[in-house]
């Protein structure tokens, strides 16, 4: 085992070196060049919308003021500007909005064919320099338009409500917004501490909160040394292996674009891990020992000197597997990680970030193995306790593996069976210890409320008595392309519209729907707007459009739009939120919605 670790010294080493040098690159006091400085570059969205997008290197900014375009005979709508920060500035000696990290800027385009896409731009460094107006240029296709010329474009009131495209793929003002200008600095000493803090918030989510009993049950099980090191080295196996590929999982997410999440979360996969779990439990029962063939375990002893270099591999594993469930969860600190290697293409710096992310998520995971070899009993009657209650945990994870792809009351019988069959195995046999009948009765009550909630005609696990005409249905309108999304949008609503991107293999999603949607006072909010839902969870061509139109990676999202079709800038959604978060949204979209109104 110390053998082992020394191998991974060097390369944690290293990590750590890489990061402090990272932030710490030399000063340099020449200018940037403003192709360098100013990063250029454009593409189409759709047919009826160009992204115009600069990067813009730390210590310089550029001015919204400046920006301008031109395509010749193709005709521009309005553009949409993100929101930027304003200041006082000594040049032009007025207030000013200005743009630092990435900017991006949607352009309507009223056209068929190829066209020339002109920006023009101005920006400045923090040290004085200011650079003077520059052209940048780029050939396009539109292939949304009626071809129009300019002027009879200009006779109509402006740009088609459904060209309004949203204010970049992150807002520059919430959290994601946030994390992307973070990455954009490209400085490691700030975006390691924080994705690791931003990770240890999400260590105590539904998505990681399942590898606690499974890396728990592994240490249970292990033959060896009882010492707070030994569990402590297990945990550290199972940590890396999990932060390896869940970076590696979410820089092939960012470079491969949407659609992996799903991937991920169809039913065969699902039922993979989740009876994989299964396969995992047994043992803590006594049904079977899970063991490799006697010819794996002397060819590992021999190679590892016998220093369990065996057992640490498979712990490496089951870590492997883990960071395979809890990948496709989307919250805001991976969703910026994605996007902004999909968008850079930097996978060092993405997946840095993303490894950071991953070792704060460890932090619970490498608490328990530090505390159980002292904590847990190793041997006599309490131990096969101990092992079955694990077991017990274990069969849980499966059915919460399983949860997105199950039908509700199925899922209803298989918590009812596991309490209840936990109860009678505690309960039953003889002598009975206090501890053991405590527990077995809030196991049997458990499970026989979901037993008889299943039989009264409930649905939900999380309330077994409530019939499906009690809970608050929210009107959602369901669409299932971009073409609708877009008519609904140019028929000019006339109030707020939400967007809400659902799947039914998403957990956040069923959240988000059971304790968010369902508050009555969100219920009141819903009651002035219009709203709308992608169900994306066959992810098929349309499903995929859709996301890659909004630039999400999967479920939970939520978009706003205003009256007049285009998406509120600062507003968007991204992952679980409670019912008061989910306010404090709403009430920023009614802001921003008065705001956009003349």
């Amino acid at each position: 085992m110390r053998r082992w670790l020394r191998a991974l010294l060097p390369a944690l080493l290293a990590a750590v070196l890489l990061a402090a040098s990272g932030g710490a690159a030399a000063a340099d006091d020449d200018f940037l060049p403003p192709e360098q400085a100013f990063r250029f570059s454009a593409r189409m969205l759709d047919g009826r919308t160009a992204e115009v997008r600069f990067d813009i290197a730390p210590g310089y900014y550029m001015y919204r003021e400046r920006f301008a375009f031109e395509a010749g005979q193709t005709w521009l709508g309005q553009p949409v500007f993100p929101t930027g920060e304003k200041h006082f500035d000594e040049t032009f000696q007025k207030e000013m909005e200005t743009y630092r990290g990435i900017v991006k800027v949607r352009v309507p385009v009223d056209g068929n064919g190829s066209f020339t896409l002109k920006t023009t731009s101005q920006g400045c460094s923090d040290k004085g320099l200011c650079y003077p107006p520059m052209a940048s240029t780029a050939v396009l296709a539109a292939a949304g338009g009626s071809g129009a010329n300019p002027s009879a474009a200009a006779a109509q009131a402006g740009p088609q409500p459904a060209v309004g495209a949203p204010e970049g793929t992150l807002s520059n003002d919430n959290d994601i917004g946030r994390i992307e200008r973070a990455l954009s600095s490209r400085q490691l000493a700030v975006i390691v501490p924080m994705f690791l803090l931003l990770g240890l918030g999400l260590s105590f989510t539904p998505c990681v909160l399942p590898m606690l009993p499974i890396l728990s049950s592994i240490i249970v099980g292990d033959k060896g040394s009882a010492s707070r090191s030994r569990g402590l080295a297990l945990s550290v196996s199972y940590s890396l292996g999990m932060a390896i590929v869940y970076t590696a999982v979410g820089v092939a997410a960012g470079l491969a674009g949407e659609g992996l999440a799903a991937a991920l979360q169809n039913a065969w996969v699902l039922g993979g891990f989740a009876l994989l779990m299964v396969v995992l439990a047994l043992p803590m029962f006594g049904v079977f020992e899970l063991q490799m063939p006697a010819a794996i375990q002397s060819r590992l002893a021999g190679a590892s000197n016998r220093q369990g270099a065996g057992t640490h591999a498979g712990v490496f594993t089951m870590g492997a597997i883990s960071a395979l469930i809890v990948g496709p969860c989307v919250a805001a600190p991976l969703a910026g990680a994605l996007v902004y290697i999909s968008q850079t293409r930097d996978a060092f710096i993405g997946g840095s970030a993303l490894f950071a992310m991953a070792v704060g998520m460890s932090v619970p995971l490498l608490l328990v193995g530090a505390s159980a070899g002292t904590l847990l009993p190793r041997a006599g009657a309490w131990m096969a306790g101990v092992k079955r209650f694990f077991g017990v945990l274990m069969l849980g994870s499966a059915l919460w593996i399983a949860a997105p792809v199950l039908p509700s009351r199925a899922l209803m019988l298989g918590w009812g069976l596991l309490g209840a069959g936990y109860a009678a195995s505690l309960l039953l046999p003889r002598p009975r210890r206090p501890f053991a009948v405590a527990a077995g009765l809030v196991a049997g009550v458990l499970g026989l409320t979901q037993l008889a909630g299943l039989a009264a005609g409930g649905s939900d696990p999380l309330a077994p008595f409530a019939t499906a005409e009690a809970h608050a249905e929210t009107p959602f309108q369901r669409i299932r392309s971009i073409e609708e999304l877009d008519a609904i949008l140019a028929g000019s609503p006339g109030k707020t519209v939400m967007l809400d991107f659902y799947a039914d293999w998403c957990v956040s999603c069923k959240e988000m729907e059971r304790f968010t949607f369902s508050d009555p006072r969100v219920q009141a909010r819903f009651g002035q707007m219009l709203l709308l839902q992608a169900d994306v969870t066959a992810n098929n061509a349309a499903d995929q459009a859709l996301l890659k139109r909004f630039g999400l990676f999967g479920p939970p999202g939520i978009i706003f739009f205003g009256a007049d079709g285009r998406e509120l800038g600062n507003t968007r959604v991204i992952g679980y939120e409670n019912a008061d978060a989910f306010l404090a949204s709403l009430r920023k979209a009614e802001a921003a919605q008065a705001a956009s109104q003349p």
